[in-house]
C-alpha cells in the first residue's frame, strides 16, 4: 500500500502555506512545492513503538531520531508490503516514499525516473549499499528487483557534499538484507491481469564462522498491451532476468568486508504492433536490449574504540541496443568509484574525512560526437556536533576537480533541535551536476536529432528545508517546508523542424513545497493521511517569461487504512488524488485532468505460505480514455507519444504467493 497524501483542497490555505515555505526558505523568491508523504519513525524516546533504525547514508551511523539531516526510511516490513504490489521492480517502493515521485519519461518503452522534491530525475543519485551500481539512465529504475532489500533510505535536497555531482537533487540508497544465523529464503510467484509474470528467489546462509552469503535470482515477463486498439503499444513488453550474489565477512577484530556482483539482461518491445503503422503510414518499432554487469566492495576496519577506516570501490557497465523505427543506436555506459575515508568521535563530535575518485564514461557507436569521459577526484569532510542534549549541528563539504567543468565546491549545513515532544530539523545545501546528452526527451527518443553539445555550463542548485515533527501516544504529525533554486538548468529547445539542442537557460528553475502528514497507530490498525502542495516554475525555453514546470501536479492527497496481524495477514485500502498538470507541447490539451486512484490489498498467512491479492486503480483511470497517447506527427526531438500525465495501464489486479523457508 502507498504511504499517503490526503485532502486539504482549499486553494487559499495551500497558497498561504506555500508562502510560509517561501518566506522561511528563500526570502527573496516566490512560489511553493511539496512532497507526497513522510515516512518518519516516532520521534520521542518515551514512545514504546519507536523502532531502532540506524541511518547509514549520511555516513554518521546515527539512529534516525538523532540524525540532523532528515532521512526518509522504509524498513524491511514496509518493503515486504510493497513487494505484493510490484514484485518485479522498485518503482512502487519509491513512489510511496515521502517527497518522491516516479515519473514516466518514455511511454513508448515504459521508462521512468525519480523526482525528489520536484527536481528533475537526472539529479537523483541511485545507490546500492552506498555504491553507484545502476548507472544514470532512466530505464534502470524499472530493472532493479526489490526482494533482497532490507532498508531504503532517501536524502532529499542537494547531497553533493558527500556524493558528488550525481546527487544534486538527493540520494536513494538501497540497502541489502543481512543474512541471519540460520539458512533462510523466500520464493515469490506473481501474475497480473495484464499478462505479466514475476518469479523471485532469495536465499541466505552462514558459510563459516566469519562468512555469510546471499543470492537473489529473478525472472520477469510482461506481454505488450495495446489497450485502446490504435495499433500503438501502451504497455511495453519485456523479458528480463537478473542475478546478484553477495558475501559478508566479519573478522574477530570487528573488521568487515562486503562483496557484491550483479548481472542483468532485458529485451523490451514498444512502438507499433506488427502490421500496424504510425500516423505517417510507416511502422515504427521501439526496442531496447540491455546488458548490465557490476561489482562492488566495501571494507571497514576499526582502529581503537573511536576510529574507523573504510574503503569502497565499484565498477558498472551497461550496454544498450536501441531501435527507433529504422534507426539503430548502440552504446556503452561505464561508471567507476574508488573512495577511502576515516571517521571517528572526539569531544562530543562525530567527524569524517576522505578522498574519492569517480569516473563516468559513455561511448556511442552511432553518434560518437556525444562520447564523453568525466573524471572527478575529490576530497570531503563532515562534522556532527552534539551542542547540547537537545541540539545537534552538522556540516559537510566536498570539493570536486571535474575534468570538464573544473573545481566545484558543495557545502551542506543541518541542525536538529528536540524541545520535548517536538522535533525540528533544518537543512541547507548546494551542489552541481555535470551535463550529459541525456535528459528526459533524449532518453525517450535517442540522440539522432540532437545537435552536438557546445559551451554548456554545469548546473548548480541551492536547496533548503524546515521540518517540524510531533509524536505522542498513537498520534504522529509532520509538516515540511522546502524549496530549491537551480541555476543554468539544461533544457531542450527546437532549432529546426527535426533538430533540437541542449542549452543552459537564463534564470532560476524553482520549486517550493509544503508537505503534511498525520498518522494514527493502534495495533492492529494504522491510518495515514497526508497532503502535498507543489509549486514549480522555470524559464520558458521558447519565449520570454516563465512557465509552470510541466508534469508537476499542484495538489496531491491520499488516505491509507491498514489492518495487519503478523500471524494472520493484512487488509488495506488506499485512495489517492492527483491534481491537474501543465503539459508540454501536447497537441490535444494544455492541462491534464485531475484523477483518483483507489486500491485494495489483501494477504492471508497460512504457515510459511502468504497468499496475496492486490487491486490497483479500481476506477480504471487511463490516459488513453481521454486522448490518444500517439501524436499526429513526431516532435522535433523524434518522439511519437505525448507525455504520460495519468496512468497508462488502467485497472490491474495481481495475485501471488510468497513461500518462506528456514529462519
Amino acid at each position: 500500500m502507498r504511504r499517503s497524501r490526503i485532502t486539504t483542497m482549499n486553494t487559499l490555505s495551500s497558497r498561504l502555506l506555500a508562502g510560509a515555505a517561501l518566506a522561511l526558505l528563500f526570502p527573496a523568491t516566490g512560489v511553493a512545492q511539496s512532497p507526497p508523504s513522510v515516512q518518519t519513525p516516532s520521534q520521542t524516546e518515551d514512545i514504546a513503538e519507536v523502532e531502532e533504525i540506524v541511518v547509514v547514508s549520511t555516513r554518521s551511523r546515527r539512529r534516525i531520531q538523532d540524525e540532523p539531516l532528515r532521512v526518509e526510511v522504509l524498513n524491511q516490513e514496509e518493503i515486504a508490503e510493497k513487494l505484493m504490489m510490484r514484485p518485479g521492480n522498485i518503482s512502487m517502493i519509491l513512489a510511496e516514499t515521502g517527497g518522491v515521485r516516479v515519473q514516466v519519461t518514455s511511454p513508448g518503452l515504459g521508462a521512468a525516473n525519480v523526482r525528489v522534491q520536484g527536481m528533475g530525475g537526472r539529479y537523483t543519485q541511485l545507490l546500492a549499499d552506498g555504491l553507484p551500481l545502476y548507472g544514470g539512465q532512466a530505464l534502470g529504475l524499472l530493472q532493479i528487483p526489490p526482494s533482497d532489500l532490507g532498508q531504503v533510505e532517501v536524502i532529499k535536497g542537494a547531497a553533493s557534499a558527500l556524493y558528488g555531482g550525481q546527487a544534486l537533487g538527493g540520494v536513494i540508497n538501497l540497502i541489502s538484507r543481512r543474512p541471519g544465523d540460520a539458512p533462510s529464503g523466500e520464493l515469490i510467484l506473481n501474475a497480473t491481469s495484464r499478462d505479466g509474470q514475476d518469479v523471485s528467489a532469495y536465499g541466505s546462509a552462514p558459510l563459516s564462522d566469519h562468512w555469510r552469503g546471499s543470492l537473489l535470482a529473478t525472472y520477469n515477463h510482461q506481454a505488450t498491451q495495446d489497450l485502446d486498439g490504435d495499433g500503438w503499444i501502451d504497455m511495453a513488453g519485456y523479458d528480463r532476468w537478473s542475478a546478484r550474489p553477495r558475501l559478508f565477512w566479519t573478522g574477530d577484530d570487528g573488521a568487515t568486508l562486503f562483496l557484491t556482483a550483479g548481472v542483468m539482461g532485458e529485451q523490451r518491445r514498444g512502438g507499433t504492433l506488427d502490421g500496424a503503422t504510425a500516423p505517417d503510414g510507416r511502422p515504427f518499432r521501439l526496442d531496447q536490449q540491455t546488458e548490465r554487469r557490476d561489482a562492488g566492495v566495501v571494507y571497514e576496519r576499526p582502529f581503537g574504540p573511536d576510529v574507523l577506516f573504510q574503503t569502497r570501490a565499484s565498477a558498472a557497465e551497461q550496454k544498450h541496443d536501441h531501435r527507433y523505427g529504422d534507426l539503430m543506436e548502440s552504446d556503452r555506459h561505464r561508471t567507476f568509484l574508488l573512495e577511502t575515508s576515516v571517521s571517528g568521535e572526539a569531544g562530543g563530535a562525530a567527524w569524517l574525512g576522505g578522498v574519492v575518485w569517480q569516473a563516468d564514461d559513455y561511448a556511442s557507436q552511432a553518434f560518437p560526437v556525444f562520447d564523453y569521459r568525466y573524471t572527478a577526484p575529490a576530497v570531503f569532510a563532515q562534522v556532527e556536533w552534539d551542542w547540547t542534549e537537545a541540539l545537534t549541528l552538522a556540516a559537510s563539504a566536498r570539493y570536486d576537480d571535474h575534468s570538464r567543468y573544473g573545481g566545484q565546491f558543495s557545502p551542506r549545513l543541518s541542525l536538529l533541535w528536540r524541545p520535548g515532544a517536538w522535533t525540528v530539523r533544518g537543512s541547507w545545501g548546494q551542489g552541481f551536476y555535470a551535463p550529459t546528452p541525456f535528459v528526459e526527451e533524449t532518453e525517450a527518443a535517442g540522440l539522432s536529432r540532437l545537435e552536438p553539445l557546445a559551451d554548456l555550463r554545469a548546473e548548480t542548485a541551492s536547496t533548503a528545508s524546515l521540518d517540524l515533527g510531533y509524536a505522542r501516544g498513537p498520534w504522529e504529525t509532520n509538516l515540511t517546508l522546502f524549496g530549491s533554486n537551480i541555476d543554468d538548468a539544461l533544457q531542450l529547445v527546437p532549432v529546426a523542424a527535426d533538430r533540437v539542442g541542449l542549452v543552459n537557460v537564463d534564470g532560476a528553475t524553482r520549486t517550493r513545497g509544503v508537505e503534511m502528514l498525520g498518522r494514527w497507530r493502534r495495533a492492529p490498525f494504522v491510518v495515514t493521511a497526508s497532503y502535498m502542495y507543489l509549486d514549480a516554475d522555470q524559464p520558458d525555453p521558447v519565449g520570454a517569461g516563465r512557465r509552470v514546470t510541466p508534469l508537476t501536479p499542484r495538489h496531491t492527497a491520499g488516505l491509507v487504512a491498514l489492518w495487519e496481524d503478523q500471524d494472520r495477514g493484512r487488509l488495506g485500502f488506499e485512495a489517492y488524488y492527483t491534481d491537474a498538470q501543465s503539459l508540454d507541447d501536447n497537441p490535444y490539451r494544455a492541462r491534464g485532468d485531475a484523477y483518483w486512484e483507489l486500491g485494495l490489498l489483501g494477504e492471508v498467512v497460512l504457515g510459511r505460505y502468504r497468499i496475496f491479492l492486490n487491486l490497483e486503480n479500481l476506477l480504471d483511470e487511463r490516459q488513453t480514455r481521454t486522448d490518444p497517447l500517439l501524436r499526429p506527427s513526431r516532435t522535433a526531438d523524434g518522439r511519437w507519444t505525448t507525455d504520460a500525465w495519468a496512468p497508462l495501464e488502467g485497472f490491474v489486479a495481481n495475485a501471488g504467493v510468497r513461500i518462506r523457508f528456514g529462519g
